[in-house]
């Protein structure tokens, strides 16, 4: 995965936007939450929120890192985007954006469209 393949991805759920934060962050928010931060600069690196089953899982893996800040959250770091396969990697994006969207309050969910 490349950071071209990210945001397409990002951007095809419904009701995503993008902006760039702290200089050299682009992330990806629904109802104004992020779900998803990469890297503008290489290397392309991106973070995400992950179940709690699953951020142990990954941390075991090489190339796989609490996020910097957000690790009390469940967010992981893929410093390597080749540490799990593309499916897997987009199926843990996908879920992601789901936990995000999953807490946001209805006036916030109905405001994106979302209800």
């Amino acid at each position: 995965m490349n950071l071209e393949a990210l945001r397409s991805l990002c951007l095809s759920f419904p009701a995503v936007t993008e902006d760039i934060k702290w200089e050299h962050d682009l992330c990806f928010s629904v109802g104004g939450k992020m779900f998803c931060v990469a890297s503008l600069e290489p290397p392309f690196t991106f973070s995400l929120k992950v179940t709690d089953p699953e951020f142990e899982e990954l941390l075991a893996k090489p190339g796989i890192v609490p996020a910097p800040y957000l690790a009390r959250y469940k967010w992981v770091l893929v410093e390597e985007a080749q540490a799990l396969p593309q499916d897997r990697l987009e199926q843990l994006i996908r879920q992601s954006y789901e936990l995000i969207k999953g807490k946001l309050p209805k006036k916030d969910l109905k405001a994106a469209g979302l209800l």
